[in-house]
């Protein structure tokens, strides 16, 4: 159990037969009345953002997460492939499940199995990745003072913005919480 007075960022609670992380606290001490703990609460198996106060001694159960690394083998329509590297046990998710979080994962790379009591409800892939494009056009000299960009396809079929240098066959360092390009590799 957790106190509302020890509330920080990133750890996640379970309060009303759901889970959720904790994004952001403030506590609160009004000249009258009580002080008061105001969160904002991600529910992690929906995504939903809902904001809720607390009183600092209220207490909520710390949920347990467990995050396992596993190798991302293949997609096989609307499932997608995992094998556990250490017994070499094999799971298949659904794409509810993983959403569009492997856009920037090639097969055969290591990726984070987030679950909670045995059920699976997130993949968190590598922070950073290094894709070849596949398809963009070719820059053009001129204004760039800007710092212009244009779209390019990289090997997993997601859309990049890229510099105006960056070519066809480049290799690329992406950021995959944002999705933006980082560097030529």
């Amino acid at each position: 159990m957790i106190s509302a007075g020890d509330f920080r960022n990133g750890i996640t609670i379970e309060l009303d037969n759901n889970i959720y992380q904790i994004i952001e606290f403030q506590h609160v001490k009004p000249g009258k009345g009580a002080a008061f703990v105001r969160t904002k609460l991600k529910n992690i198996k929906s995504g939903g953002v809902v904001e809720k106060t607390f009183r600092p001694t209220e207490k909520c159960p710390q949920a347990r997460i467990d995050r396992k690394d596993m190798q991302y083998l293949y997609s096989d329509g609307d499932l997608f492939n995992f094998m556990d590297t250490e017994n070499y046990e094999q799971i298949a998710l659904n794409s509810e499940t993983v959403g569009d979080t492997l856009k920037f994962v090639k097969e055969n790379e290591m990726v984070k199995v987030c679950s909670h009591n045995g059920s699976v409800f997130a993949i968190e892939p590598p922070l950073f990745v290094e894709l070849e494009i596949t398809e963009t056009e070719p820059g053009f000299k001129g204004d760039t003072a800007t710092g212009a960009t244009k779209p390019a396809v990289v090997e997993t079929g997601a859309t990049v913005y890229v510099p105006l240098f960056v070519n066809q066959g480049d290799v690329i360092k992406i950021d995959t919480r944002t999705g933006e390009y980082l560097s030529r590799v």
